[in-house]
C-alpha cells in the first residue's frame, strides 16, 4: 500500500494544527514543516496541499492574507476563530483513531 493513501485523511487536522501552534503559514512553509517534524516521512505535495486549503477557506476554517515578498506575493493562511474549535475537535477525532489503529497493530497491548 501507498503511505500516501494512509496519510491522506489526516491531512487536514496535521494542517489544521500546525497552523494553530504557528499561527499564519504559507503553503511551501507548511510542506517543509511537515517534512521536519516528521523526518521526511511524510511529504505533502502541492496538489494534496492546495485543494485541502482551498477547502478550509470555503468552510471558513482558515482565512488568506497576501503580503508582497520582493517581488512576488505570498499568500497566508491563518485559523479562524471557528478553525481554531474545529482543530481540537480534529485532534481528539485522530487520537482516538491512533487509538483503535493500535489496537489492531498491536493486539497484546489491549
Amino acid at each position: 500500500m501507498n503511505k500516501s493513501t494512509l496519510y491522506k485523511g489526516c491531512l487536514e487536522p496535521i494542517i489544521m494544527r500546525l497552523l494553530k501552534d504557528n499561527g499564519r503559514m504559507y503553503g511551501y512553509q507548511i510542506t517543509q514543516m511537515v517534512k521536519e517534524l516528521t523526518k521526511g516521512e511524510l511529504q505533502i505535495t502541492e496538489g494534496a496541499l492546495y485543494p485541502l486549503l482551498h477547502r478550509l477557506e470555503e468552510q471558513g476554517v482558515v482565512e488568506t492574507e497576501m503580503e508582497n515578498i520582493g517581488n512576488r506575493v505570498r499568500k497566508y493562511y491563518t485559523l479562524t476563530k471557528a478553525g481554531k474549535k474545529q482543530t481540537s475537535v480534529a485532534m481528539d477525532e485522530l487520537k482516538m483513531f491512533m487509538q483503535s489503529l493500535n489496537l489492531i497493530v498491536n493486539p497484546k497491548l489491549a
